[in-house]
């Protein structure tokens, strides 16, 4: 006969059994099953009130513990997501702070547990932004005041549901991280882009600088990499920065922007030009007056930005040049004539004077305006860009 194997449950059955017999004591029957009297009855207590269910072992979690989320805490927080479902757990966490700063508010971590208990997915913080270096020996500096800096770059083309293409041009501060402008255009144009700039200047007045990639029509072919549009901002006296090619990271808020403003605005895609444009306008709203910033320490972009007190100029004055330095037009194509000779500066300076300004023999300093574009060796005909002579 084989041996027969009692689990937990039936020895604890089996001790009630002799118990309701009336034939044995409390203390005879946990002698005999090797118990103490509190154990013992204690199972039976448990029967008497739940039948052989109560015999079950139960879970030793306690009922409480002060260290437990409040309950109208998780609430608020489910409320918060579903009203911003695609912020992080930490800006979340962050704006409930600035809504309500007396509730005791989970950190970031007990954030993101308590949403994926309840079936959310939300991304973790990420890490802080890399130092901003740009080409050897030069780093772009972090602007320290609203206005220093602006940022711009064209987000990528998408079409809309209709079949159209989206071009969105966006502009922001490097300071305050406000969004100046987010423009769905129907290509990335000089003319177009101008345009919106125009409206921006206008409403926001003029930066010290505006830092962009090197892409049409932040930059083009020739002297300093000049494009028609950097012509235009260097006449009004603001500053350019342009990161290295191939080196997205060096402006890496924007670019951290762009991917924000797709998760928000493209998925899907409006049925329109015009209704993107909507989603757009709606999405920077938000993104200036209500999403909390990790690099503004939780405040919105709109408590650090104020319009900057340079004006869009009416006119744009002709530059000036000191009357020993040797002033040209440049032509149609892009060119200067240097002793009866045709030399080639860059096409975006049709139409404007520059300026050389000798420098030591047979070499040349080329200014427009203010803004040095290169040096120029006239033995050689040839530029020297970073130490080097190129034709």
């Amino acid at each position: 006969m084989p041996w027969q194997e009692l689990s937990p449950m039936d020895l604890r059955e089996e001790f009630v059994a002799e118990y309701e017999t009336g034939w044995f004591t409390v203390t005879e029957l946990c002698v005999g099953y090797g118990i103490s009297r509190k154990t013992g009855h204690k199972w039976i207590r448990r029967y008497q009130q739940a039948g052989r269910p109560g015999l079950r072992d139960r879970s030793r979690r306690p009922w409480s513990h002060p260290r437990t989320t409040p309950p109208a805490i998780v609430a608020a927080l489910l409320a918060a997501r579903t009203r911003f479902p695609l912020w992080s757990a930490g800006k979340l966490v962050t704006w409930l702070r600035g809504e309500q700063p007396r509730q005791p508010w989970p950190t970031r971590a007990c954030a993101y547990t308590l949403l994926a208990r309840h079936g959310d997915e939300v991304a973790r913080p990420r890490s802080g932004p890399s130092s901003q270096r740009c080409r050897v020996g030069s780093v772009l500096v972090p602007p320290a005041a609203a206005n220093a800096v602006w940022t711009t770059d064209f987000k990528g083309p998408f079409r809309v549901r209709d079949g159209r293409v989206c071009h969105p041009l966006t502009i922001r501060d490097g300071f305050s991280r406000y969004v100046l402008g987010c423009v769905s255009l129907a290509a990335e144009s000089y003319a177009l882009t101008r345009r919106v700039f125009a409206r921006v200047f206008a409403e926001y007045g003029l930066p010290d600088a505006i830092r962009s990639d090197n892409g049409r029509p932040f930059a083009g072919p020739g002297l300093a990499g000049l494009s028609r549009l950097n012509v235009w901002w260097l006449q009004m006296g603001i500053r350019l920065e342009r990161i290295a090619p191939g080196h997205p990271e060096q402006n890496g808020s924007h670019e951290q922007f762009h991917r924000v403003l797709k998760r928000h605005t493209t998925r899907p895609p409006a049925p329109t030009l015009r209704g993107q444009q909507r989603a757009f306008d709606r999405f920077c709203a938000e993104y200036n007056e209500e999403r909390p910033h990790d690099a503004l320490a939780g405040a919105v972009p709109a408590l650090f930005y104020t319009p900057s007190t340079r004006a869009l100029p009416a006119q744009l004055a002709r530059p000036s040049y000191p009357l020993h330095w040797d002033v040209r037009s440049v032509d149609l194509i892009g060119q200067v004539s240097w002793h009866n000779r045709p030399l080639f500066l860059s096409t975006a300076l049709h139409g404007h004077r520059v300026a050389f300004e000798e420098i030591a023999e047979a070499q040349w300093r080329v200014w427009f305006g203010r803004v040095p574009l290169g040096l120029f060796d006239e033995r050689r005909r040839r530029w020297i860009v970073d130490g080097k002579s190129r034709a």
